[in-house]
């Protein structure tokens, strides 16, 4: 911490280019607090997914998850560009952090089609960031505090439609509420259109990793919950290992996949920026539910679900795909060159592949995959340094 007072600062931008750029403890807490409502998204959509209710749990987990994925985005960007660690900032980033929780206690409501409690988690959530872009406006001059302007009065309007959407009869609510969406996306880029917050590369590479490594820990971890609760004796034990196997195998390769290399160096601009920060929404979405689709694939395994082999199967084979396929397009892809490219477009098509094996033996064959795609990918990086 500084050794400067930190009871009220003024809100300038910090340098691009700014040494030793790290996630604070703040950021950190942030993180973990945010994950409840992610915890809260997987175990319903398991829910649904092991009930048979597919297509009708599919649009409320989207929707549940950009709630938590873009109040997430709104405030890792602003921090990166103007984090001022005084008493202000840290008051209002604990405002949002109790719209996050008060959010996670309306996932299963949301899930049922009643959306106020979340919608009022997610305006505190983003409430919060208005008076911070409010003290942004306050200290700037010029085209940024144009732009602070532009992000508060865009942010202000976005959660008076959230909230007047809630006033409409149920069944205008379904066609209202998802048509904001498009309009909240479209804030930062109508914001920034003259003047670029001063986000910094390194860390919000850092910052979306961090993410990336929280969902994954909570995937393991519902995971574990569920083959915990699964097995009674030697049969289901059996029956469980070969999805617990899988399961880990996809887990550990997502994580080397992700991590192989830096992506820091590609941030170079808003546009660059904006897409890759953008396609995480579907990185954080599937390697969320690949956790749900564990938990069903235990209980179908132990006999607890209706479900047949080949859907218990791809309740987890799809997301995994989706991952691999997302993680490629906007991410790894950027640091490989030759054959490397093709690596996680045919592991991904294998994966799915592997669906139809059914049950246990498709978690596991798409476990065998992922790790063998990581095999595969080593295998070109070290050919590649060898012959640099």
């Amino acid at each position: 911490m500084s050794d400067r007072s930190i009871a009220v600062r003024r809100m300038v931008h910090r340098e691009r280019d700014e040494e030793h750029r790290a996630s604070t403890p703040l950021e950190c807490f942030f993180d973990l607090c945010f994950v409840v409502a992610v915890a809260q998204a997987g175990s319903q959509l398991a829910h649904a997914l092991a009930e048979g209710r597919l297509w009708g749990a599919l649009p409320h987990y989207f929707f549940v998850f950009f709630g938590i994925w873009w109040a997430w985005v709104n405030f890792t960007w602003f921090a990166s560009a103007y984090d001022t660690d005084d008493v202000p900032y840290r008051l209002a980033t604990f405002v949002q952090i109790t719209g996050a929780l008060i959010f996670a206690a309306g996932v299963p409501r949301m899930f049922a089609g009643h959306l106020a409690i979340g919608v009022l988690g997610y305006v505190v959530m983003r409430t919060a960031m208005i008076t911070q872009w409010l003290r942004v406006a306050a200290a700037a001059s010029g085209t940024e505090r144009t732009m602070a302007l532009r992000y508060a009065c865009g942010v202000a309007l976005c959660q008076s439609l959230w909230v007047a959407a809630l006033f409409l009869p149920f069944h205008l609510q379904q066609w209202a509420l998802p048509a904001i969406v498009p309009l909240e996306l479209l804030v930062p880029a109508f914001a920034e259109h003259h003047y670029s917050t001063t986000w910094h590369p390194e860390h919000i590479a850092e910052r979306y990793g961090l993410f990336t490594l929280i969902v994954l820990g909570e995937t393991v971890a519902a995971a574990t919950v569920a083959v915990q609760s699964g097995v009674n004796g030697h049969d289901e034990l059996a029956r469980v290992l070969p999805i617990a196997a899988g399961g880990l195998l996809v887990c550990f390769s997502a994580w080397w996949i992700y991590f192989a290399r830096p992506i820091h160096g590609y941030l170079r601009s808003n546009r660059q920026g904006f897409l890759w920060g953008y396609g995480h929404y579907l990185v954080f979405l599937s390697a969320a539910a690949i956790g749900a689709g564990l938990e069903v694939a235990v209980q179908y395994a132990v006999g607890e679900t209706r479900l047949s082999a080949v859907a218990a199967a791809r309740v987890v084979t799809v997301p995994a795909a989706v991952f691999l396929f997302t993680v490629w397009a906007i991410h790894a892809r950027h640091n490989k060159h030759g054959a490397a490219q093709a690596v996680l477009p045919l592991a991904a098509v294998a994966v799915l592949g592997a669906t139809f094996l059914g049950g246990g033996a498709a978690v596991l064959a798409a476990g065998l995959v992922c790790a063998a795609a990581v095999g595969v990918g080593l295998l070109l990086h070290l050919r590649e340094e060898a012959a640099g």
